[in-house]
Formats: structure tokens, sequence, C-alpha cells
């Protein structure tokens, strides 16, 4: 009786454990995606676990986004619990991989597949809905030389959401520049929004480097001006092709350290030529580096100056991306104070470089200033007082022959010089009474007349800042046509009631900011204002009927 009461109570524990690891699964969403893109795993569960252990899929898969969801149900007469996991899961290499099974409480999900395709890589027509492109600013660089890399994404559908990536390549540092820029372009007589982003390549070792394409991985859905439900959503994907660069060694007959360019700009901006004794002389230079960011600038230094001090103000640095490169700005401010007069040579700089273009190594250098030092009010050339003869009568020789400075023994006060200082005190007080007394009795008789402000400048036509180019007139200029105050940017931009000349001005203020070519943003804004501005009608109130309450 003892073994077959044992075997009936194996058997309902089996009985009873069976139903359980039945309630058990795991599926995915999708069974097959784009590299890139990120499937969700589910897992329905009505054990009582708090948590799943994900850790067998991190050798294939990077993890995020987990969430649970709980849900009770009575059925027969008995509560049934169920708890849903789900993770998002992004693999870590196109091809097949495999989702191996997940232990959950007593049971255990099965293993499942998910096939892992390359992104498309769609050309650049007006047949793609989605395309990406890449370029590089140099195919040869050399080791240590800052590539740029500008990155476009270019969709003609709405896009709910999306994630642009490019993967560093190996031996190489990238690192993502500014801000992204967002403009429209016309492919084959169709529209595309597209999105300009920007990088910073710099390899670190000679030979073949890879640039993977950049890739896209987002949702689309509904139309731009339609409604968008869950059923119009899906998947979208792109990918730009592969860039192959070719990276060259160091010459051996580079000058060091190593600064490889594409262009190097000396400069003075402000150059004296005269200097006194004693005196500060501002001379400011500067440094225009053309394929170089500002960690890769060297110092903006003048030579050595013989007989003179140099005071060096800070650097102000300015970093730009044009032309699909990095270009780095610095101009430092110095101070030279000669103590003696005559003709002082200053040496301007000198930096040596390496043409990356030419593959030539080259030298930057100004000219040496000449100036010309006068003697200062205060300088040790400046002529003396005549000394006093030994030998005048009228004058009492001082024990002590050597001179001592003025404020060692202080000065007797001079009753005539503070007589001479006190008199005109009455006669100013008087003026300042009488002046008075005449100010009040002109308010009193209404005849003050209001202090005239003084003439402003006259403001440019919007045609005239248009063909200077300058951006503070033409802001100024529509300023002025919209009544607005010239610092209040946003409130033009909602005054004007052309997109495309919004679009324009905000073009033109990142280009000054460094976000693009400021001679294409130009360009633009007068192609957009050439007919003129175009602004939103302003409602104006009816004339009221009653008398003002307080008329002229």
């Amino acid at each position: 009786m003892s073994r077959m009461f044992v075997r009936a109570v194996l058997l309902l524990l089996a009985l009873a454990w069976l139903p359980a690891s039945a309630q058990t699964r795991a599926w995915l969403d999708r069974a097959e995606i784009s590299y890139g893109e990120t499937v969700a795993l589910n897992i329905a569960t009505d054990q009582p676990v708090a948590e799943i252990d994900y850790t067998p899929l991190r050798a294939q898969f990077e993890i995020g986004g987990q969430s649970v969801r709980r849900s009770y149900a009575l059925a027969n007469g008995q509560a049934r619990r169920t708890s849903v996991f789900s993770v998002g899961l992004r693999p870590r290499a196109p091809g097949l991989a495999s989702v191996p099974a997940l232990r959950v409480g007593n049971a255990s999900t099965a293993p499942l597949r998910l096939v892992v395709l390359e992104p498309a890589v769609q050309s650049a027509s007006a047949d793609a809905d989605v395309f990406v492109e890449a370029s590089v600013d140099a195919l040869q660089p050399y080791v240590q030389q800052a590539v740029g890399v500008t990155v476009r994404l270019n969709y003609a559908v709405p896009l709910l959401s999306g994630q642009l990536e490019l993967e560093p390549p190996a031996r190489a540092s990238l690192q993502r520049v500014g801000e992204d820029i967002t403009y429209e372009r016309l492919l084959g007589g169709r529209r595309y929004s597209v999105v300009e982003r920007r990088f910073l390549l710099i390899p670190e070792r000679s030979g073949p480097l890879l640039l993977a394409g950049a890739r896209l991985n987002g949702i689309t859905g509904g139309g731009f001006s339609g409604p968008m439900f869950d059923d119009d959503r899906r998947p979208l994907s792109a990918a730009a092709p592969d860039t192959r660069l070719q990276v060259r060694p160091i010459p051996a007959n580079a000058p060091q350290p190593w600064l490889p360019l594409r262009r190097l700009a000396l400069r003075y901006l402000q150059a004296p030529t005269q200097a006194f004794a004693g005196q500060a002389a501002a001379i400011e230079l500067e440094l225009v580096a053309d394929g170089a960011t500002a960690a890769q600038v060297p110092a903006l230094e003048l030579g050595a100056v013989a007989d003179a001090q140099v005071f060096a103000d800070p650097p102000r640095v300015e970093e730009q991306f044009v032309d699909g490169r990095p270009r780095t700005t610095v101009r430092r401010r110095f101070s030279l104070v000669s103590a003696t007069p005559g003709l002082l040579s200053v040496p301007g700089p000198r930096i040596r470089w390496w043409d990356a273009g030419s593959s030539v190594a080259r030298i930057a250098t100004l000219p040496p200033l000449q100036l010309r030092v006068a003697p200062g009010a205060n300088s040790a050339g400046a002529e003396a007082p005549p000394a006093r003869a030994g030998n005048e009568a009228t004058v009492d020789a001082p024990e002590d022959a050597v001179p001592r400075p003025a404020v060692a023994s202080p000065r007797p006060l001079d009753w005539r010089r503070a007589l001479v200082w006190l008199l005109p005190l009455p006669l100013l007080l008087l003026m300042a009474i009488f002046a008075i007394r005449h100010r009040r009795a002109r308010t009193a008789a209404g005849t003050s007349h209001p202090p005239q402000a003084p003439a402003a400048a006259p403001l440019p036509s919007l045609d005239a800042a248009l063909r200077s180019g300058d951006f503070g007139d033409i802001r100024r200029a529509l300023a002025a046509q919209a009544g607005l105050r010239v610092d209040d940017f946003d409130a033009l931009l909602a005054r004007l009631d052309d997109p495309a000349q919004v679009q324009a001005l905000r073009r033109m203020q990142a280009a000054r900011w460094g976000g693009g070519h400021l001679q294409d943003a130009l360009q633009a804004l007068r192609e957009a204002f050439a007919g003129g501005a175009h602004w939103r009608p302003t409602k104006q109130g009816a004339p009221s009927l009653l008398p003002p309450l307080y008329p002229d």
C-alpha cells in the first residue's frame, strides 16, 4: 500500500506540473529583420516569477527596453495569473541568429531563430522612398589627418521614428560634429526631406580602412496630412554603400610636430608701425587651418622680440565644418611694451605644416613688423629738467645728495594754490542755483522742449542688404518692414508667410554659427527674397464709434 501511495502522489505532482510548463511560451514579433533593427521577444507564463534572467542572450544581442504586464482571470472557480515579459533585442551581426532557451521558474522556453538581413542600399533616385548618402572629403588621407564625413538621410515618406547610425571603423576614431541640418531637395520632380549629419574621422594606422555605410532603421506609416493608425505603421530601413579608404603613413621628410592640412593661412589683423616707450602696442594675428580641429592646431605665437616685453591674451578659437571637413580659426592679441625709444623689429609667426593635397612640406610665416618707438611721457629717453648749479647762493644744498622718491616725503601745503581753487566755488554755486530756478520756470510755463534723440543711422533697403550680403543689415531691413525689434528673430520668422523665406533665414543663421556654407546660404537667401518679403496679414480692429477719452 505504501508503494502504491507513493506512485499516486508522484502522478498527481506530474499532472500538476504539466499545465504549468505548457503555459510558458516565447515568441518574436518578427521572424526577419534588417541589421540594425530591434525585435521584441515576448514571454508569457503563469509561473510566479518576478523577473527573467536574460544573460544567455547577450552573446548575440544587445538588450534594452524591458517591460512586464500582469493580468488576473477567474476560470472554473480558480484564479489564474499570467505575466507577459517583453524585451528588445538588437542583433550584433547580420546572418542567422538564435534565441536560446530561457529558464522561467520551473519551466523553460523553446529556442527561436531570427533572420537578420543586410540593410538595403538604395541609390539616389526618385523611385526610392528613402535613401542614405555618405561622403568623405579624402579617400587617401594620412595617419592622424582629420577626415570629414557627411551623412545625408533623404526621405519622401513620413517617418514616425528613426535612428540614423554610423559605426566607427577599426583602427580609427569617429565622433559626431555639430548639430543636424534639415532642408528639402527636389530629385526627379519628387520632394525629399533631408537630414544632414557630420562626423570627424581620424585614422590611427596606415593601410586599408573600411568605413561601413550609414544606416537608417525607422518606422513609417500614414500620410503627411492623413491619420496614422497602428495598422499603417511598418518598419523601414536603408543604408549607404561602404566606403574604402587607403590611409598613407607619415612621410619621412614631414615636419614635426606632424600637422597634415589642406591649407594654412596667417595674417595680421592689427599691425602698428609706431609705438611709444613705456606704453603698450597691440598686435593681433589670425590663423585659419583648413582640415584640422582646434586640438590639432598649434599655438599661435610671435617670434622672440629683443628689448621689449610681450604679453599674450588667451586665444579665441572658432571651429566650423566647411566643404565637408573641419576648419579652425584662431585669433590672438599681443601687447608689446618697449622701454627705450628707437626701431623695434617684431618677428612674425612661423609654422611648419604638411600639405595633404599636394604631399609637400610647407612653412606658413608673416613678414616682421618694424615699429618706430618714440619717447614716452615716462620713458627713460625723455629729457630731464636741468640740474641746479651747486654754487647758487639762493638755494640751500641738501645734506643727502641722493634724490628721494616723491612719496617718501609729503609736499608742504601751498595755500596760494588752494585759494586759487576755492575762490571760484561761490560763483559756481550761484550759477547752479540760477540754472535750477530757470529750469523750474520753463517747466511751469510749459516751454520746456524734450531732448532731441540722436539721428539714427539710415536703414538699408532689403535689396541693398541682399546685394551687400551683410546678414545683420538683412535682418534690420526685414525687422523694419515688419515693425519689429532687430533682435526678435523668432517674431520675424513668425511674421513671414513664405516657408521658403523662413527656411532661408534659418539656414543663414545656422551657417553663421558654423552649421553650413555661408555663400550657399546667402545665395539661397537672395533667391528666396528676390521678389520681396511675403508677410502674414495683420488683423486690424474696427474703428470705434465712441469719441476718445483723452482727445489730443
